[in-house]
């Protein structure tokens, strides 16, 4: 073992080597992947020459100002504190992947096209109920200009680009290859161009072809579009699985974002989110974003050596399914968890539970979520204050609504070439670039991203967990005296009515005999 470490100490980085000196543009930096990337990127490849990164203008806000507010962010803290000068190497490019030419003036083009040599495209609109109109400009329409841009890029060695594991929701088994789109991306992008909003909304669930959104179909088209039209740039496409927590880097359990199954999580724990359709033996199929994030690194160093310079590769950026924990696992961790560490608000107390069969879902949804909800807001009528749980409610249905496609079906994303991607690698990048995935502390990680959830979302801190406790504990009595309350009120409506129910069932099965005796008599006649 000493023996190992001291090797390990003495080698160096491949992967660092190999990134050092390059400029690399990203897009889609300001989002959940795309900060981690950026913060790996510069911690343990810091002899990077440059990064440029594609910002737009947001809320009037101007994105050399977004820059400032981009390294506030609390997982650059150690990395600007160990290198202040590093922020130096990273450059703001003012465009937008919906405009001409990415927004892109013709100077910072030329600059782009003479130094970027890797780019990671992360840019993606990522909400599961858009229309298709701006589904495709935004992911197909913008990936294409993106590639535009690579062709004028004369020392390019790798583009990355970062699709779904679920960009092909029609196949089960989903292999690291590519697949034909249920139409040709281009003719979409035309119909989208010319065609008004009540056109496109016609044909959409036909477009779709089975699939279960517009963001999966989007998807579909952008990875055929890049195999029709990449196939002269060094591409690589990864397709992560449903990206959660960190696990270790840039901080463990560090989250951002409500998308996914963190809003079901912070629904669940503040009592709201009480059922929700899912089947508890399928594999959850999540990938911690630290482990995504290594496996886009080493993807674009391995894409970056190969020869075959003018062809596009896949890769599954997924853990495999005997070492996952199924959905009902999850789900009993996660509660096992937020009972030691609760949050400081809640309605009512977190005691909710999946339901395979949907007509229990349903029956569920509007006994405890609908019911209550109605009631809180009526009560909140009375004391002059604005209603706003039913409201919620709809919301959380329509998300749940989205979701169980995914809870209810089973998938195999094989990643034979995700689980290859450290083979080559010398100790050291192993270490520095994991993407192990065989073995998880399951418990461990899940404990981590609820007390991430608590600090980095909602903005608990650990003082804060005695306290919780505290009205967890008050939730669980009230909760418990309105169920025997509701239990003793039926049972004692139920008695009082015995004798009424008994005659009246008495009474229908004797009418029901009689009718059958009649009908078997006029048989016999007849």
């Amino acid at each position: 073992m000493e023996l190992l470490n001291a090797t390990s100490e003495c080698e160096k980085s491949e992967i660092a080597e190999w990134y050092s000196g390059k400029s690399i543009l990203i897009t889609g930096a300001t989002g959940f992947m795309g900060k981690v990337l950026v913060e790996k990127l510069l911690r343990s490849c810091s002899g990077i020459k440059k990064i440029y990164l594609l910002i737009r203008s947001k809320k009037g806000v101007d994105p050399l100002k977004r820059k400032d507010q981009f390294f506030k962010c609390v997982i650059f803290n150690q990395v600007l504190k160990d290198i202040p000068s590093i922020i130096n190497k990273v450059k703001v490019v003012k465009g937008d992947v919906m405009d001409h030419d990415l927004g892109l003036s013709s100077n910072d083009i030329s600059e782009l096209a003479s130094n970027v040599e890797v780019i990671f495209h992360c840019a993606a609109n990522v909400r599961f109920d858009q229309p298709l109109r701006p589904m495709i400009q935004m992911n197909v329409v913008g990936t294409l200009k993106i590639l535009q841009l690579a062709e004028k890029m004369s020392n390019l060695k790798v583009l990355v680009h970062v699709s779904t594991s679920y960009c092909q929701c029609n196949e089960r088994v989903l292999e690291e290859r590519s697949y034909p789109a249920p139409q040709n991306p281009f003719d979409v992008i035309k119909m989208t161009e010319e065609m008004s909003d009540e056109a496109l909304q016609k044909i959409t669930l036909r477009l779709l072809n089975g699939l279960p959104n517009t963001y999966a179909y989007s998807k579909s088209l952008t990875e055929d579009l890049i195999c029709r039209y990449g196939k002269n740039l060094p591409v690589i496409v990864t397709r992560p699985s449903i990206v959660t927590a960190a696990m270790k880097e840039p901080l463990p359990g560090w989250i951002e974002g409500v998308n996914g199954p963190t809003g079901l999580m912070i629904g669940a724990a503040r009592g709201i989110i009480r059922s929700m359709h899912c089947n508890p033996e399928y594999s959850s199929t999540v990938i911690p974003v630290d482990k995504a994030i290594n496996g886009m690194i080493v993807a674009g160093y391995n894409r970056g050596n190969s020869k075959k310079k003018q062809s596009v590769e896949f890769c599954n950026l997924c853990i495999s399914k005997k070492a996952l924990l199924s959905w009902g696992e999850s789900i009993e961790t996660g509660k096992r968890f937020f009972y030691k560490f609760p949050l400081s608000y809640a309605l009512w107390y977190p005691d909710g539970s999946i339901k395979n069969n949907y007509y229990h879902h349903l029956f569920c949804v509007i006994f405890f979520h609908y019911l209550p909800a109605y009631f809180i807001d009526f009560v909140l009528l009375l004391f002059g204050q604005k209603p706003f749980l039913v409201h919620v409610q709809n919301k959380i249905s329509m998300g749940l609504e989205l979701l169980q496609y995914y809870t209810t079906k089973d998938w195999d994303f094989r990643n034979e070439r995700f689980q290859c991607l450290s083979d080559k690698l010398n100790q050291k990048d192993q270490e520095i670039f994991d993407t192990s995935v065989g073995q998880v502390n399951w418990d461990q990680y899940i404990r981590g991203y609820i007390i991430g959830m608590r600090t980095y979302i909602l903005g608990e801190s650990e003082e804060t967990i005695t306290k919780a406790r505290k009205v967890l504990r008050r939730l669980y009595i009230l909760d418990r005296i309105a169920t025997y309350t509701i239990l003793t009120f039926t049972f004692l409506f139920l008695w009082a009515n015995l004798e009424t129910f008994v005659e009246k069932s008495d009474a229908i099965i004797r009418s029901s005999i009689y009718i059958i005796y009649e009908d078997r008599n006029q048989s016999i006649h007849i």
